[in-house]
């Protein structure tokens, strides 16, 4: 096996070019027999005080080189590019892409055997899987792990989830500004990802049901030696994945992003993992489309965590974890391999729960059919999407007038108005916020409720755009809007006083004008002059592919698994 390994094209020759590779890694220390033919595991790292859901990372490095030492391989750490979701503007998806294009030239460029992939904050889970894919290596997972819990005025709040509670009610003036203030440091009090089913949470726990880390890597806290004890665990792991030639493809099947999709609706999951599995099955050659969600449709609530139900993910962790959710899922799993070489079913083997209030059994959920709905209708003729377990009910069979904010601008100088001519009733509608318009698809979906209305007590109504929104946010809120108003989709033509119509039950999102009428407002429409006009903005806008699409750039779907051949020197 060493001669095949795919280091010795680096540190396996004797001439000038070994020479060279082999020499200036000496620089740091390293001895002659670690350039013996062992394994060499890329450590890559996400680590950055600018992401402070990844500021952990460094640490959890150290416990992977710990292990990695001890099964007898050579572990380099390396580092790629960090998206700070709460930090980068205009928004971090705008850099997932890009942050897949660092880390597959990375691994393809450096001799590399196998890689383990360490990340956390929303978009670099995600980003580094589309990465590593499309090099198609020995590939595990460690994630940073959640916050301790938010703690402020004796009471649990939790990451996002309560941000956008506390602001309307300061909206509404029901909190002080001062209180308000006063818990922004009590909510985040330790490293690690946003506490509630975010993002961040979501993808470490979908990685977990994929089998692309080992169990129970979802949920411990980022602060919990067991997660350095399970990062030092992975270590050995990814030497025994080289040897046993367990690359990346042989773990994400078409099986295993099926019981994602189960393991999201399940867990209450963020509507983002739509685009990140479609994006991420576009690299792996996995045929996967918007429609295939529905197969979670069904799937009940079981995890009580914000911002669909009460609880947060320390008490997620308290309570078993993923390994219980997957042994709840049972039979409707699908067979499928692990990154420990057997089936996914053994991820639950033994599993016990240890407080039922935090994760229900199938027979007694939190909320029936939980799962993504996917609209469809002449305004999202390519798809919407819609989380029934975060969203009030009554408002999922819906028909009212549409008020249009053209832009995000638009709707910051305008929700605020007490004279928006809006009621609970009316449909808030969103334009240009998709991939090409924003550009990078923001958070931004779940726009305010008008301070008219919060002022009445209104907490939620139908919101409608082609943007996503926060995992850890909630309402009635139809995002990925397909094909977006950038593109000239069905969206661009809704005027304020258009009535829509919404059928969660039906999957439809209908927007009722005269179809000649339509015709005759395309035929008047122009897109906006775009925002950014060089660098990778510009590669960005003028190659991504839209939201059913998983809005990856079109040039980077698939992989290239080809050695490199030419030398450097």
């Amino acid at each position: 096996m060493t001669k095949d390994r795919r280091n010795r094209a680096w540190y396996g020759k004797h001439d000038k070019d070994g020479f060279i590779h082999r020499s200036w890694m000496k620089n740091q220390g390293f001895p002659d027999h670690v350039f013996d033919g062992r394994p060499v595991i890329g450590v890559c790292n996400t680590w950055s005080e600018l992401t402070p859901c990844n500021s952990g990372l460094r640490e959890l490095a150290e416990g992977v080189k710990r292990g990695v030492w001890e099964a007898g391989g050579f572990p380099v750490e390396f580092p790629v590019m960090s998206l700070g979701e709460t930090q980068m503007k205009p928004t971090a998806m705008l850099f997932r892409n890009l942050l897949s294009m660092d880390v597959e030239e990375s691994i393809r460029a450096y001799g590399m055997d196998g890689v383990v992939l360490l990340g956390g904050c929303d978009k670099t889970t995600p980003g580094q899987l589309m990465g590593a894919a499309s090099v198609d290596l020995p590939t595990i997972v460690v994630s940073s792990g959640p916050m301790l819990n938010g703690k402020w005025q004796g009471q649990d709040i939790g990451s996002g989830t309560d941000v956008w509670k506390f602001s309307e009610a300061v909206r509404a003036g029901e909190m002080t500004l001062k209180d308000f203030m006063a818990a922004e440091s009590g909510m985040s009090r330790s490293k690690g990802v946003c506490m509630t089913m975010g993002t961040a949470s979501t993808m470490a726990s979908l990685v977990e049901a994929m089998g692309m880390s080992l169990p129970t890597n979802a949920a411990l806290p980022a602060v919990d030696a067991r997660r350095m004890a399970l990062a030092h665990m992975t270590g050995r792991r990814i030497v025994e994945m080289v040897e046993e030639n367990l690359v990346l493809s042989k773990v994400l099947t078409r099986e295993s992003f099926e019981n994602a999709i189960l393991a999201n609706a399940a867990v209450g999951g963020s509507t983002n993992a739509v685009i990140h599995l479609l994006a991420l099955a576009g690299r792996v050659g996995v045929p996967l489309t918007l429609d295939d969600f529905e197969i979670g449709s069904d799937i009940p609530l079981l995890v009580n965590c914000m911002p669909s139900g009460t609880y947060l993910m320390e008490d997620f962790c308290y309570a078993g974890g993923m390994p219980v959710v997957l042994r709840e899922l049972g039979a409707k799993l699908r067979p499928a391999k692990t990154v420990l070489g057997g089936d996914i079913s053994a991820y639950a083997e033994g599993a016990e729960c240890w407080n039922r209030d935090v994760i229900h059994p199938m027979a007694d959920p939190v909320k029936p059919a939980a799962g993504i709905r996917v609209l469809r209708g002449n305004l999202a003729p390519k798809g919407a999407i819609v989380k029934p377990s975060a969203a009030t009910p009554a408002l999922l069979e819906h028909e009212g007038p549409a008020y249009v904010f053209e832009s995000i601008e638009e709707m910051k100088a305008n929700i605020d108005r007490d004279d928006l001519p809006v009621t609970a009733d009316t449909i808030l509608v969103l334009k240009g916020c998709g991939p090409k318009g924003y550009p990078g698809m923001p958070e931004v979906g779940n726009m305010p409720i008008p301070a008219a209305l919060v002022k009445q007590g209104v907490r939620d109504m139908v919101r409608i755009s082609d943007a996503r929104m926060s995992g850890t946010a909630f309402g009635t809120v139809i995002l990925h809007v397909s094909p977006e108003t950038q593109a000239g989709g069905p969206l661009a033509l809704v005027k304020t006083g258009d009535r829509i119509r919404i059928s969660a039950s039906r999957e439809e999102l209908t927007h009722l004008v005269d179809e000649d009428e339509l015709k005759r407002r395309q035929a008047a429409w122009t897109p906006a002059p775009p925002h950014y006009t060089r660098g990778y903005a510009k590669l960005y806008t003028d190659s991504v592919m839209q939201a059913h699409e998983g809005a990856d750039l079109d040039f980077l779907v698939g992989k290239d698994t080809r050695p490199v051949t030419r030398e450097s020197h």
